[in-house]
């Protein structure tokens, strides 16, 4: 899923709200867990749910482990971005460069925003269906209703599996939220394969109703197709599969979307005197690596939970020591098992 979208000349407007917009929180307990005398780091959030479980998870460490305050800034991804080049914000955990690409590549070709990782590149998005379509669930008693349904291309044999309720002619292929960048590459992809002579494109009117789609179908073993994207709570609680497509190639990309959606780096960006400032956060941020299939199941686990980023972090910290153990020295993971 392409992140809140393309940073323009709105940005001129965005910087002069810049301060009105971004607001900022504390770590509950971080008073009585922390050095006061060690410099607060700040972390951005642009406010989607794995963003803020990796900001949770992030502050837990640096607090227990490295004993520094942490303090959250929420505001709109180009917003906090701004905030990181000004040094108002340290650090951004998901930076989904790519919506601000020209700036971004500015700012790091300048100095003053510093580069420290990936902190996921496997990301996806496209066409999906319920793995029981392809390979049944015997514990449900659902049959393989399209075992050979591997790709986009398939997709014409299939569409009375996919049968428009509102018009039987046709299948339906639940679509992105109007808005979304993903709206207008979804339709232009559709017609560049031909697609619209089978099947109605169906704007879902938002990602929850978009979900709720996939979760109803779940619930009732029925075939759905539809567009979705990954790290989501829903890849993480229900076993999707994404078809495949033409392998990524600018050119064909360029001429109607005709290959699969490229994979975003996520980047963890700093401001450049966080270097200064923390140098041992920064080593710790270094090795902060996550992906997809985690996230997705972290994400899952809220939803399922109804609990809160911060408790997920805590649940994370006690089940996952195999993740980020390694990400921080041995004696700082001593610290951190030692407050869990």
């Amino acid at each position: 899923m392409k992140k809140p979208g393309r940073l323009s000349i709105l940005i001129a407007v965005l910087c002069v709200s810049f301060v009105v917009m971004l607001t900022g929180c504390s770590s509950p307990d971080s008073e009585n867990q922390v050095d006061k005398q060690k410099a607060k780091i700040v972390l951005a959030d642009p406010q989607w749910d794995s963003v803020q479980f990796c900001n949770a998870v992030a502050q837990y460490i640096i607090e227990k482990g490295y004993g520094y305050p942490t303090e959250v800034m929420s505001g709109a991804s180009a917003i906090v971005f701004e905030g990181v080049v000004n040094g108002d914000i340290d650090v951004v955990l998901e930076a989904w460069t790519e919506n601000w690409q020209p700036r971004y590549d500015e700012e790091i070709k300048k100095g003053t925003v510093q580069e420290l990782g990936i902190n996921y590149d496997d990301n996806e998005q496209g066409f999906y269906v319920p793995t029981y379509l392809i390979k049944g669930d015997p514990a449900k008693n659902i049959e393989a209703l399209a075992p050979n349904l591997k790709s986009v291309q398939d997709l014409p044999q299939y569409w009375e599996l996919f049968k428009d309720p509102e018009d039987p002619s046709k299948g339906v292929i639940y679509g992105s939220p109007a808005g979304w960048e993903a709206d207008n590459i979804l339709q232009a992809k559709i017609k560049s394969y031909n697609l619209d002579k089978h099947y109605n494109y169906l704007n879902p009117g938002s990602d929850t109703a978009l979900a709720a789609s996939i979760t109803k179908a779940y619930k009732e073993g029925k075939p759905w197709l539809g567009y979705y994207w990954s790290p989501t709570w829903v890849t993480g609680k229900y076993d999707m599969t994404l078809l495949s497509d033409n392998p990524y190639s600018e050119e064909a990309w360029n001429n109607g979307y005709q290959t699969e959606f490229p994979s975003v780096r996520v980047a963890i960006a700093a401001n450049k005197d966080l270097s200064k400032k923390a140098p041992e956060v920064v080593d710790f941020l270094k090795n902060f690596h996550t992906n997809s299939a985690l996230l997705s199941d972290v994400l899952a686990y809220m939803q399922d939970n109804n609990v809160k980023a911060d408790q997920t972090a805590i649940w994370f910290l006690e089940t996952r020591e195999d993740v980020w153990v390694p990400w921080v020295p041995e004696d700082i993971a001593t610290k951190v098992k030692a407050s869990l």
